[in-house]
């Protein structure tokens, strides 16, 4: 509290009125005490912000937009001074915590994260209504008062915007919290109501579910997750109620147009609360402990193991490196990848070129426009653009039945579809390479007449032709992509939906296809529905699997 001591005045009282008792935070802006107004015996908290910079101007600017604000949800001010060194503001004092410190110490179950969203949604309400966004709603700056029921406060308006302001900031200058900033103002328009019902979907969606939907390593990418969009609430907490699931999603709509008023959001999330009880929150299914390390670090581990494997495998299998050189080549890829995963990426579907040209001028060409072409699909997401390499791993194992589980981590379901596509279609290549059966089958690999080959054409269609002597193959690669991009709808609906997705996903995989090895199969689609329908930890698994480690927002007291 050092900061905080340092910028309260020398004096006894605070501009003859105001007796500071005990630091109640710091921030960048300035500093709260809880003050003794020994005029009316009333306890206070009191804002010191000292008058350098925007600060003073911003603190100004709070001051007078809570002076309009008489809502119960939204934090009284009672006076505003300033001397020559510090702008000072007299808020009603109210014992509690912060929403960000609630959701740390899992203190919140379901229903109350919702009412606690409801009320500020109540009193963003009563401050749109005066012409008022807030432009900077975030857990830190919610109130949780103490007490057995929920009741909150808004809290910083420093950043406020009314109706009449010019604007309030240079270009460029977005302010209030990167991870709670709505698309549109990332793209450059004004705030306005809806990007604070947009801030509020997403504090919700962070409560909900235990994680931040956008929260990234760098600002960057946190950036870019904000203008793709959250995910569904419903691919995370399939369990609570669709009116509820339905109201949150609208409240990230990227079109701002599409956004409830805070007064209609508000009434569809109590709606939905009297329309089924949520589920309590239960520390088995939502756990507060920390993630172990190994699954902390999995996100990063895991595209560099993918490059590393891509790169090793080809170099390997394809004559043309000195001897010695994969290994090197693999570690390189893995290196980049940790260092960029674009970077990454790139190196690993270049490697390949030289060999096969090597083989075939036809077959390169063909492969540099289908690398091109996947850089372009998997440019939002290319951490997991090499999970097709996953295929070199399962197909020996007879478990390519697990692809539609492995590759949940990608939204698009056109990339999952892909990703489970191209993994069996690089597991027929691994087998074709090193002499073994084919995938599904056993049978033996057709010859490939390339080597003459220089029309990218021509390759494709020697691919093809050889791909139609083994009709299991084609059809097991669609049934396994189609699985894979319908898996999430599937699940979202409960335990029924599941079952159902198992079912018809063996029916397309044995009927059609009679020839193929039912076991590996059976096995494998069994075991992912299990996974899906009966662990209370995969919820928490998956999000380290589609995302980055999760960090938490760190709180910005002011």
């Amino acid at each position: 509290m050092a900061t905080a001591a340092s910028t309260l005045p020398r004096a006894g009282l605070v501009l003859g009125r105001y007796r500071p008792l005990r630091p109640l935070g710091s921030g960048g802006s300035g500093s709260v005490w809880l003050a003794r107004d020994e005029g009316s015996g009333l306890d206070v908290a009191l804002k010191i912000v000292p008058r350098e910079g925007k600060a003073a101007a911003r603190a100004e600017r709070e001051a007078a937009a809570a002076a309009r604000l008489r809502h119960e949800r939204c934090l009284r001010a009672y006076a505003l001074a300033h001397d020559e060194g510090h702008v000072y503001i007299a808020y009603e004092y109210v014992p509690g915590r912060t929403l960000r410190e609630a959701l740390r110490n899992g203190g919140l179950d379901d229903r109350d994260a919702v009412e606690a969203a409801a009320q500020i949604l109540d009193g963003l309400a009563h401050a749109h209504e005066h012409g008022i966004v807030h432009r900077d709603v975030k857990p830190s700056n919610v109130l949780l008062a103490d007490g057995a029921a929920v009741s909150v406060r808004l809290l910083a308006f420093e950043h406020t915007r009314t109706e009449e302001d010019e604007t309030l900031t240079a270009v460029g200058d977005v302010p209030g919290t990167l991870a709670y900033i709505a698309p549109e103002r990332l793209a450059g328009k004004g705030a306005s109501p809806g990007s604070d019902v947009w801030a509020t979907g997403v504090l919700l969606w962070e409560a909900l579910a235990g994680e931040h939907p956008f929260w990234k390593p760098s600002l960057l990418e946190s950036a870019r997750a904000i203008s793709a969009g959250a995910p569904p609430l419903a691919s995370v907490r399939p369990d609570l109620p669709k009116p509820l699931l339905a109201a949150v999603d609208r409240a990230l709509s990227l079109e701002p147009g599409r956004r409830p008023s805070a007064r209609r959001l508000a009434a569809a999330l109590r709606a939905s609360l009297v329309a089924r009880r949520p589920r309590r929150a239960s520390p088995r299914r939502r756990p507060r402990l920390p993630r172990p390390t190994f699954l902390a670090l999995w996100p990063r581990v895991l595209p560099a193991g993918l490059a590393a494997l891509t790169t090793g495998s080809v170099t390997s299998a394809l004559p043309f490196y000195p001897a010695g050189w994969p290994p090197a080549l693999a570690a390189l890829a893995a290196a980049l990848t940790c260092v960029s995963e674009r970077a990454g990426l790139v190196f690993a579907l270049a490697v390949p070129l030289l060999p096969l040209g090597n083989l075939s001028l036809g077959l390169a060409l063909l492969y540099a426009g289908a690398a091109v072409l996947w850089l372009a699909l998997f440019a939002r997401e290319p951490r997991y653009a090499l999970l097709p390499a996953l295929g070199i791993l399962l197909g020996p194992l007879a478990a390519l039945g697990l692809l539609p589980l492995a590759v949940q981590g990608l939204r698009s379901p056109l990339r999952r579809a892909l990703a489970a596509g191209g993994a069996v279609l690089a597991a027929v290549v691994a087998a074709g390479l090193r002499g073994t059966g084919l995938p599904f089958t056993s049978a033996e690999p057709a010859p490939l007449a390339l080597a003459a080959t220089s029309s990218p054409l021509a390759a494709a269609h020697a691919l093809l032709d050889a791909l139609a002597q083994h009709p299991a193959l084609p059809v097991e690669t669609l049934a396994l992509a189609v699985a894979a991009a319908v898996l999430p709808a599937a699940r979202a609906r409960g335990q029924w939906g599941i079952a159902g997705w198992g079912a018809g996903a063996l029916a397309v995989t044995l009927l059609a296809a009679p020839e193929v090895a039912a076991l590996p199969f059976v096995l494998s689609l069994w075991a992912t529905c299990l996974l899906l329908a009966g662990l209370p930890w995969l919820p928490q698994l998956r999000p380290l699997l589609a995302r980055s480690a999760a960090r938490e927002p760190e709180p910005d007291p002011a």
